[in-house]
């Protein structure tokens, strides 16, 4: 009798831990959706797929780079905070990068470091944590074809919508001149 007033309480705390965490998880990235600072990265995107997530389109950015002193302050994987602005035309760019969490009231993201390459000079790339977008299934193959098609014209600008917040990262969208890519996987899929 007295085992089922202990675990009934229990089971209870166990049932609201379990709501807690992803409820928590899904908060945090809305958060950042509504009252992060908006940028655009430009992309160059791949389409790859993985068997239990789907498909999705690899993004890797043109700007992921940044001119560092020394080669050997850095360690391939580690955690740093890349400092973000505007350039004239709208789109991130890099500031500066840091080992130390930077101050909440400037727009960086926690990101790693990707690996060093020294040649005239020592540069850094960057991993971005927002390196992947995921498409339906159905609308997939379309956005590659979509996406394609846009990186040979080179007219079209291709770009990530991406939210940040206290060094938090939430991937909106991914662009071509200023549309959605579902939007434009759509009208292809009409047209056929």
């Amino acid at each position: 009798m007295n085992s089922k007033k202990v675990l009934f309480p229990l089971f209870i705390l166990v049932v609201l831990a379990q709501l807690y965490v992803p409820a928590k998880m899904i908060w945090d990235k809305e958060d950042v959706l509504h009252s992060g600072k908006e940028f655009k990265f430009k992309t160059a995107p791949i389409d790859p797929s993985d068997p239990f997530r789907g498909k999705y389109i690899v993004l890797s950015y043109d700007e992921n780079t940044i001119e560092i002193p020394d080669e050997h302050d850095w360690i391939r994987g580690e955690v740093i905070y890349v400092s973000m602005i505007e350039d004239n035309e709208g789109f991130a760019k890099i500031k500066a990068v840091s080992k130390e969490k930077l101050d909440p009231n400037e727009d960086f993201v926690k990101a790693e470091v990707g690996f060093i390459t020294s040649f005239d000079t020592t540069k850094l790339t960057i991993d971005y944590p927002f390196d992947r977008f995921y498409m339906e299934e159905s609308k997939a193959y379309d956005a590659e074809l979509t996406y394609r098609e846009s990186q040979r014209d080179t007219t079209k600008i291709t770009y990530a919508l991406v939210n940040l917040k206290n060094g938090d990262a939430v991937l909106k969208d991914v662009l071509i001149d200023g549309i959605p890519i579902r939007a434009l996987v759509k009208a292809r899929q009409e047209e056929n």
